[in-house]
């Protein structure tokens, strides 16, 4: 499956973004689906992850209660809708489908996109 994310861009604190990833190839339904990101010198980290159907979902602490990640089966995209942005969350976000089970660790997930910038300035 090949995986192209979008939507990242550069916000103000307090703001939103909605990031997407599109996937063509195999049945996007089949992958369990992740974001993680990776800021400059930092080890690339979990964010959220969600099922193949969609009815189970997983954040990073850091992020519960303003990220949401959800998916389109029908368009073949994840989502990850961000809101209450702070600096911290600055990096480069990455969407990432594994056919194992869901997991936090990014080795787990077979294929990555290309990974969009998401800048948040005080």
């Amino acid at each position: 499956v090949q995986l192209q994310a979008s939507g990242g861009g550069s916000v103000q604190a307090g703001g939103s973004l909605r990031l997407s990833c599109a996937a063509s190839g195999r049945t996007f339904s089949t992958y369990n689906m992740g974001w993680f990101r990776q800021a400059p010198g930092k080890e690339r980290e979990f964010v959220a992850q969600i099922s193949r159907s969609g009815d189970s979902t997983d954040y990073a602490n850091s992020v519960k209660g303003r990220f949401t990640i959800s998916r389109d089966n029908d368009k073949n995209t994840v989502y990850l809708q961000m809101n209450s942005l702070k600096p911290g969350d600055t990096a480069v976000y990455y969407c990432a489908a594994t056919y194992r089970l869901l997991s936090t660790i990014p080795g787990r997930y077979d294929y990555w996109g290309q990974g969009t910038q998401v800048t948040v300035s005080s």
